[in-house]
């Protein structure tokens, strides 16, 4: 399965993500992405799919064969209780690859003192199944490739 970027940014290994959960892989392996300090940000769905979980902070998109990916916006974002997020979609609906899924301010995260970094993370998959399209450190437009899933 092919997944795209879901956002601009420069692209960061999961080790760097500030969240043992996140970091340790304890949820799935994945990439991360560091949206910057813009006043907004697109989040765009990674691949198609059907929108499950949907917070405005985060959400999972279900493949058709029922491979699921996470987005998170940012760490520690629940305790802003949405302020900052603009959910664009519902719980349930088909969504295409980029497909605008939430806007947000990276910058209003980073003011409250949060960490802006997004994990992009294949929910419960095995280490190993994906091969990285992007580079870490590198930048990376939204809709570029991002990994494989095997």
């Amino acid at each position: 399965m092919h997944v795209v970027s879901p956002m601009a940014g420069i692209v960061r290994d999961l080790s760097e993500v500030p969240d043992v959960v996140f970091s340790t892989e304890m949820v799935g392996p994945g990439l991360a992405l560091d949206p910057g300090d813009g006043d907004v940000a697109r989040l765009c769905a990674p691949m198609a799919g059907r929108i499950g979980a949907l917070f405005p902070h985060a959400v999972t998109i279900e493949a058709a064969d029922g491979r699921t990916i996470l987005v998170h916006l940012g760490i520690d974002t629940v305790e802003l209780a949405g302020a900052g997020f603009e959910v664009q979609v519902a719980g349930g609906q088909l969504v295409s690859a980029g497909d605008l899924l939430i806007t947000w301010s990276p910058a209003s995260v980073l003011a409250s003192g949060r960490s802006a970094i997004c994990p992009v993370v294949a929910l419960q998959a095995d280490p190993g199944v994906l091969t990285p399209l992007a580079t870490v450190g590198e930048p990376v437009v939204l809709g570029a490739p991002f990994f494989d899933w095997v």
